[in-house]
């Protein structure tokens, strides 16, 4: 009789222990679920990090390309208004080889002179006074100041342009060093 009141209690266990399987089972099959939709959207997430690193280095370039494209919209300006002067200043076609050249009155409007346009304007002019003082410079006509000196020119605009590229990548290398600390 004890045999079959253990029996009865052990197949009593037996049966908490299944239904208490089924559930810890249906629980494990939730978790599951849940793990692969969190691995899918950690996946997610890595990609629009991704994403949004490359769209950050392209803002970073697309911002040095505008750097660039403003340092050659002001030297160009400044290389206009060299020009205007310098054909503000050439003779007039109408003077002949007795009558001294004219000039004309400047008509460009030069903002404030830089010491390097101050410096341009006067080799031209020492230029002009070499060419004049030249054998053979009365026969001759007065050359267009800065004509034989364009090679140069551009030379020392390409050499300075290549130098405000060269500061302005390290200008933003440090400000990126500076603000990711």
């Amino acid at each position: 009789m004890t045999g079959i009141i253990l029996d009865g209690v052990l197949v009593l266990l037996l049966v908490v222990a299944l239904g208490y399987g089924v559930r810890l089972e249906k629980k494990l099959a939730a978790l599951r679920a849940g793990q692969q939709a969190f691995a899918s959207a950690v996946t997610d997430l890595n990609t629009a990090a991704g994403r949004a690193e490359a769209a950050l280095a392209s803002l970073r370039a697309s911002g040095q390309e505008t750097d660039l494209l403003h340092d050659r919209i002001i030297k160009a300006r400044e290389v206009k208004a060299q020009l205007e002067a310098l054909i503000a200043r050439r003779p007039t076609p109408s003077a002949g080889p007795d009558q001294p050249a004219r000039v004309k009155p400047q008509t460009a409007i030069v903002a404030a002179p830089s010491v390097e346009d101050e410096r341009a304007l006067r080799m031209a002019a020492l230029a002009n006074r070499i060419h004049g003082m030249a054998p053979g410079a009365a026969r001759t006509k007065v050359p267009v100041a800065g004509g034989n000196n364009v090679a140069a020119i551009l030379g020392a605009l390409t050499a300075n342009q290549s130098a405000k590229q060269s500061l302005n990548r390290a200008r933003r290398i440090l400000d990126e060093d500076l603000f990711a600390a």
